[in-house]
């Protein structure tokens, strides 16, 4: 990116940051760490301003699903198991499918759909699933996304909050893409390179101002705040400073598999850096809000970790211990009311009825 167009970009992120960022900045933040031994691991903070109700889910292959979004909306059978954190239970947050493709939805203030379209309609709430349920790689997704883009339609959240996501995905070669809808078309960013992501401003405008940053060291002076662009700057310098090389005398929830666990806690380290304090208190910001939770999901070796801020221990769910094949029933961790659990908690799943991801007509 040339000097001007460097300028430019940062101009217009620090004026939508004077502007908006203030009344609208919900934070979430991914990384992608990529060691040695081919480990990858994303990485996420859950941000919000309430408690959203989140559980864990199993969904095996075979699940019938629709888009949700009345006539014209794709309908497709899971070729894929995943592992998902719902919020509300009326969406897939975030998740992990068993080829280990990672989907991750972030708030972004920016986000514009479009109200007429002749894509395919699909309410927000469906689109990190129907990502898990259908692909295996990023470039799959790139290629889908690309050839049929879809209309994402966007009920209210339960809180009243306009859902205003953009979506990240990457998988164990450690491709990544962004996707985000500006002024009502699909824009995608498509490269190993793009490991971290936060909030607003859009993506290419993130890119701008971590080149600006850059440029200045990160040893001198990193940007403090809990806004976006700051954790955006702070993710992406702590990402590249850590060590890529593992130990392999780490105790791992992987037999065999002994640097596995440092790659996460690496992981799990370089997002609490970067989290917004629990109970953390902005009159002034009113929609800043605390990390509710965190996520390191090992994508090579298929093990997805769960770190709550409002409970002690962290834990993880082995995909070795789960049944995804298409006879197996849905399956639910429950974690909203306070349960927590220590170690493997692949044991601890139970059938349930799965529940009702939101649809067009949702209203609140």
């Amino acid at each position: 990116m040339s000097k001007t167009k460097v300028l430019s970009a940062l101009t217009a992120a620090f004026m939508f940051g004077a502007s908006v960022l203030p009344h609208t900045a919900l934070a979430c933040t991914r990384t992608v760490f990529v060691g040695d031994n081919n480990t990858v691991i994303t990485g996420r903070n859950m941000d919000w301003m309430e408690d959203m109700q989140t559980d864990l889910w199993v969904f095996p292959r075979g699940m019938k699903r629709s888009g949700n979004a009345g006539a014209g909306s794709p309908e497709w059978t899971a070729q894929y198991g995943s592992v998902i954190a719902s919020g509300y239970n009326t969406a897939s947050a975030d998740g992990m499918n068993e080829k280990g493709l990672v989907a991750n939805l972030l708030y972004l203030a920016e986000s514009d759909y479009g109200s007429d379209s002749n894509n395919p309609p699909m309410v927000i709430g469906m689109w990190a699933q129907y990502v898990l349920d259908n692909f295996a790689t990023v470039a799959e997704t790139v290629e889908a996304m690309k050839n049929t883009p879809l209309h994402i339609v966007a009920p209210k959240l339960p809180n009243g909050s306009a859902a205003s996501l953009h979506l990240s995905v990457s998988d164990p070669s450690g491709d990544s893409a962004i996707f985000e809808y500006v002024k009502g078309e699909l824009v995608i960013h498509h490269s190993k390179d793009y490991k971290v992501m936060t909030n607003s401003p859009v993506y290419d405008q993130q890119l701008a101002l971590n080149t600006y940053w850059s440029n200045i060291g990160g040893d001198a002076f990193l940007p403090g705040t809990v806004s976006a662009a700051d954790r955006f700057v702070r993710a992406s310098y702590l990402l590249d400073a850590a060590s890529k090389k593992l130990d392999k005398n780490y105790i791992s929830a992987v037999p065999g598999k002994s640097y596995a666990n440092q790659a996460v806690a690496q992981s799990l380290s370089l997002m609490r850096s970067v989290s917004v304090p629990l109970g953390i208190s902005t009159p002034d910001k009113p929609n800043i809000a605390s990390t509710l939770w965190r996520v390191a999901a090992d994508q090579t070796n298929l093990v997805y970790f769960f770190d709550s801020a409002t409970t002690p221990n962290t834990f993880w769910v082995n995909f070795a211990d789960l049944d995804f094949s298409k006879t197996a029933k849905p399956k639910k961790l429950p974690i909203a009311g306070g349960n927590y659990y220590a170690g493997n908690a692949a044991k601890h799943f139970e059938e349930a009825k799965p529940f009702e991801f939101m649809s067009a007509e949702t209203s609140h």
